[in-house]
């Protein structure tokens, strides 16, 4: 996939959620909500102060990450459902 986001961007690539509850119930897709997790497939360079000094993402690929429930805009590349979503949006990274 050939895609760098722009700025302060970020790509994300939502994680699957359990199919079962803790209690082995199945959940059917219907009622699944999207998870509010995912992995970051590529960044942008970041965002500049007034003065044009860069600053740098605190995000890099590969790293898995926490995001709002309404965060971002759904986007297809490649046939695959991805998210594009301002380096902000984003609200931790996961150990």
């Amino acid at each position: 996939m050939a895609f760098t986001p722009l700025h302060d961007r970020v790509l994300v690539r939502r994680v699957e959620s359990d199919e079962k509850t803790a209690g082995g119930l199945i959940i059917p897709e219907s009622a699944k909500e999207k998870p509010q997790q995912g992995e970051v497939v590529s960044v942008g360079e970041g965002s500049r102060k007034d003065n044009g000094e860069l600053i740098a993402m605190s995000v890099k690929a590969g790293d898995k990450v926490l995001f709002g429930k309404w965060s971002g805009t759904e986007i297809t590349l490649d046939g695959e459902e991805l998210l594009i979503m301002k380096e902000s949006d984003i609200l931790g990274i996961m150990a």
